[in-house]
């Protein structure tokens, strides 16, 4: 195959703090063969491909290590698990992964679906039948009766269709664990904790320090990356001591955590930007501010962002998720906030954000799909961005600041046409938000306070 000659005014290799100048890219196969200096790069031969980046600013694809793939942009656990069958969420998975490439998003990781939906998706994009990014795929989310994930009541229980797998005994954990390699995933998600808490407030942890143990030690043994979602220090600390791979959220992690996450080597991805979301938008939705909702969202917040500072001062690396797939986060408009949030919240420079966004989240990618760096032996996936995110990181969440996308040196592009979301997503049967007292109807304005004779 002929080479592909890219000449970079301005490039991020992913791996560095500044940006260079004047530099070459040289593809061959798909791969990086040559990234430096344009005066010593290899010439092109007669026929060989010669791009231009002109002034636009080029770095590494982006990736995002929380996607929820196939979820639908899901107002309700309901949307998730019930409404549709997993061959539709599948194809819906392969048509939102367009939303994806658009927003510059080059490789994701959907941690935890039903199934082999996302197993599915990747299968197809890897056989050449569609054009997509790569996926670290996954399957049904680990899960235990005090973790997220068991989330519907217990006369209900968690159907094999369900993204969810109750697993409440060593031996289904386990043979769970073993299901999954088969089937080939990439990646296996714990839930090890939920909305269970200790009369302290303290979150429980779904599973023993023991059991945590035992599932990464078999999950690792099969060759398989290991996600947790994890809010507590209870289960931050079985995830750390067991030495998973990446541990979403952490917020409510203290010092013998990240003495833990340090010793392992363990990575977090806060993903905090749903959390953002739904306090920006909580009061577009009275129904969530009643609640309590997005009172709780901000406390969290405010915890969170005081930890993971400290985290981010001890020196462990954090990688990037946006938990896209829900209606307050829809696929393709907001995985770049995260990349913002590091910066105007947890203190990282435009460069390190920009580093946890692409090299560092790379690492959750099967090694079969070495990216997230302009480097030799990488494969080719970048980008080219009208503006400089080194600057400003705010502008990747402008899908027009994306100007081409490309995939193992080939341009790609996506289609992101309109949908219906009453056929696409939207199926919830929740008819009223709230209850409609004479009183409620008095505070809309809709009723007189007092009816005169």
């Amino acid at each position: 195959m002929s080479r592909i000659h890219v000449n970079c005014q301005t490039l991020f290799t992913g791996l560095e703090d500044q940006a260079r100048q004047q530099q070459t890219l040289v593809i061959e196969n798909g791969m990086f063969s040559y990234v430096g200096s344009r005066a010593e790069a290899p010439q092109p031969t007669p026929g060989e491909a010669v791009i231009d980046a002109g002034d636009h600013f080029v770095m590494p694809g982006l990736v995002d290590v929380h996607t929820h793939l196939v979820f639908g942009n899901a107002k309700s656990e309901e949307d998730i698990d019930l409404h549709v069958s997993p061959e539709f969420r599948a194809l819906r998975g392969l048509f939102f992964t367009q939303h994806l490439l658009a927003a510059g998003y080059t490789s994701v990781v959907v941690p935890g679906d039903a199934g082999q939906c996302s197993i599915a998706v990747r299968n197809s994009i890897n056989a050449g039948m569609f054009t997509g990014p790569r996926i670290a795929a996954s399957s049904n989310v680990i899960a235990n009766r005090q973790s997220l994930n068991d989330w519907f009541p217990s006369w209900v229980g968690t159907p094999e269709y369900f993204s969810g797998r109750l697993c409440a005994t060593r031996d289904e954990q386990i043979g769970e664990i073993r299901r999954q390699a088969k089937d080939g995933v990439d990646v296996i998600k714990i839930a090890m904790d939920g909305p269970h808490f200790r009369p302290n407030g303290e979150h429980i942890a779904a599973f023993t320090e023991e059991e945590t143990r035992i599932m990464v030690e078999e999950i690792h043994r099969l060759g398989k990356k290991v996600a947790v979602h994890a809010y507590g220090r209870e289960a931050v600390l079985y995830a750390a001591k067991a030495g998973v791979d990446v541990i979403f959220h952490g917020f409510f992690m203290d010092d013998e955590c990240i003495e833990a996450i340090l010793k392992s080597g363990s990575h977090l991805a806060p993903t905090f930007t749903m959390l953002a979301n739904n306090v920006e938008f909580a009061e577009d939705y009275e129904a969530s501010t009643k609640s309590g909702y997005a009172a709780m969202q901000r406390r969290v917040i405010d915890v969170g962002c005081r930890n993971l500072r400290r985290a981010r001062e001890a020196g462990i690396p954090f990688m990037t998720g946006s938990d896209s797939g829900f209606a307050i986060t829809p696929y393709g408009e907001w995985h770049a906030r995260e990349i913002e949030i590091l910066v105007d919240w947890l203190g990282f420079t435009p460069a390190e954000a920009l580093r946890a966004a692409t090299s560092v989240s790379a690492k959750m990618l099967p090694a079969s799909q070495p990216v997230g760096a302009l480097e030799v032996g990488r494969r080719a996936d970048f980008i080219f961005v009208d503006g400089s995110p080194l600057e400003n990181v705010a502008i990747l969440q402008e899908r027009s600041r994306i100007r081409s996308v490309y995939l193992g040196g080939k341009r790609v592009e996506p289609t992101v046409p309109g949908y219906d979301p009453n056929k696409v997503s939207d199926f919830n049967t929740v008819k009223w938000s709230e209850l409609h007292t004479r009183q409620r109807a008095v505070e809309m304005g809709k009723r007189p306070a007092r009816i005169d004779q």
